[in-house]
C-alpha cells in the first residue's frame, strides 16, 4: 500500500503550521509598524474617532477621514482631475499617498488574516489525510483477515474433495 496520503498529510500539517505563525508575524509587524506613526483616527473619521490606528478597522476609517480632506482641499477634486498649476495639488497628492499608505495596511492585515485561516485549513486537511489513511489500511488489514479466515485456498497440487450426493 502507498504511503502517499500520510506523506501529503504530514507536508499539509508541517506547511500549515508555518502559514499560521506566519501570518501572525505578518499582522505584529503591521501593527507595530501602523503604532509607530503615533497616528490617532480624526474626530470626522465615519468611526472609531479618537483610537489609535493600530489594526485594519482604525487604518480604514483613518483612510476614509483623509479622502475627505482631500476632496475638501481639492474643491471636490481628486488630484488627477485638479490642473496642474493649481496650489492644492501638493496637498491633495500628499493626502491621496497617505490614504493609499493606510488602505495597503488594510490589504495586508487581510492577507495576514488569509494565510492564518489558510495555516489552519491545511493542519485540517494534513490531519484528515492522516485518519483516512488510517482508517484505509485498518479496513484493509481486517478484510485481508477475513478472506484468510473464510476463504482459505487448497495448496497446489491438494485434491479438491467432490461434493457428496
Amino acid at each position: 500500500m502507498t504511503r502517499s496520503p500520510r506523506i501529503v498529510g504530514t507536508i499539509s500539517i508541517v506547511v500549515g503550521i508555518l502559514a499560521f505563525f506566519a501570518g501572525i508575524a505578518v499582522w505584529g509587524v503591521v501593527r507595530y509598524q501602523l503604532s509607530e506613526q503615533h497616528i490617532t483616527v480624526s474626530s470626522d473619521a465615519p468611526f472609531l474617532t479618537g483610537k489609535d490606528v493600530k489594526g485594519p478597522f482604525t487604518a480604514f476609517a483613518q483612510a476614509a477621514a483623509i479622502n475627505e480632506h482631500a476632496l475638501e482641499a481639492g474643491g471636490g477634486k481628486t488630484y488627477a482631475e485638479l490642473p496642474r498649476d493649481d496650489p492644492n495639488r501638493d496637498t491633495v497628492m500628499d493626502a491621496d499617498f497617505l490614504q493609499a499608505s493606510l488602505y495597503t495596511s488594510v490589504v495586508a492585515f487581510g492577507v495576514a488574516a488569509l494565510i492564518s485561516f489558510l495555516g489552519v485549513m491545511f493542519v485540517l486537511v494534513g490531519f484528515t489525510l492522516h485518519e483516512l489513511d488510517r482508517r484505509t489500511r485498518q479496513r484493509a488489514a481486517t478484510a485481508d483477515a477475513t478472506d484468510e479466515v473464510t476463504d482459505p485456498k487448497p495448496a497446489t497440487g491438494d485434491a479438491v474433495p467432490a461434493p457428496s450426493t
